[in-house]
């Protein structure tokens, strides 16, 4: 194997690697079971300390 013919797997190999990553990510996004979580997540900033569950900095874990 010479110096170009490992550039040449490498750059390939990568876009390969690449283009499944993305694609991957975009179907795990646009999955249908995954919308309620993603809304929760969406929400998560507007909802008030109360909605907060106290593992995640909610009232109920203050001192």
């Amino acid at each position: 194997m010479t110096y170009q013919d490992a550039i040449y797997f490498a750059e390939t190999g990568g876009l390969i690697l690449l283009v499944t990553l993305f694609v991957v990510a975009v179907f795990y996004a646009l999955w249908p079971g995954n919308s309620a979580k993603f809304n929760r997540a969406a929400s998560a900033p507007l909802r008030d300390d109360d909605d907060m569950p106290a593992a995640t900095g909610g009232k109920g874990d203050r001192s």
